[in-house]
């Protein structure tokens, strides 16, 4: 169990210099684990329901797509805010950036944004489901 909490934390054996004021701040604010893992099933679930309700209401004659993408994007925050709570937000920040990740990382913002202008902004209801289907994509990735 300690293995995986150092590994969360960022803690995996790897030494680093930074003592930045962002590390500063995080060090001093840091959250106990019993605390981190509540926060973080409660985002996740959060995340699954918001995820759930919003096919559910795809249904929905009208404005049903529209309430869908809110829907799927609201879990889509919530589900990757939850992660933060076991890794911490800067040690989440700097694994989304890191070489592997950075271009699913760009994709799934990018798609997070742009499906709330698909659904409201353009009111073109087909790419907002595209950009529904690329944000599961690179959140999957």
């Amino acid at each position: 169990m300690d293995k995986l909490k150092k590994v969360l934390s960022g803690q995996d054996g790897t030494t680093t210099d930074d003592n930045s004021v962002l590390q500063a701040v995080s060090d001093a604010s840091t959250l106990s684990w019993g605390t981190r893992v509540k926060g973080f099933v409660i985002c996740f679930v959060l995340g699954v329901l918001c995820s759930i309700l919003g096919t559910c209401f795809l249904w929905i004659p009208g404005a049903g797509l529209a309430v869908f993408a809110v829907m799927y994007t609201g879990g889509n925050v919530a589900s990757l805010a939850s992660t933060m709570f076991l890794m911490g937000p800067l040690n989440q920040l700097k694994r989304m950036c890191q070489k592997t990740r950075a271009l699913a990382t760009v994709i799934m913002l990018t798609c997070l944004v742009l499906t709330l202008c698909a659904a409201f902004w353009w009111k073109n209801n087909g790419l907002a489901l595209l950009f529904c289907i690329l944000q599961f994509l690179a959140f999957a990735w």
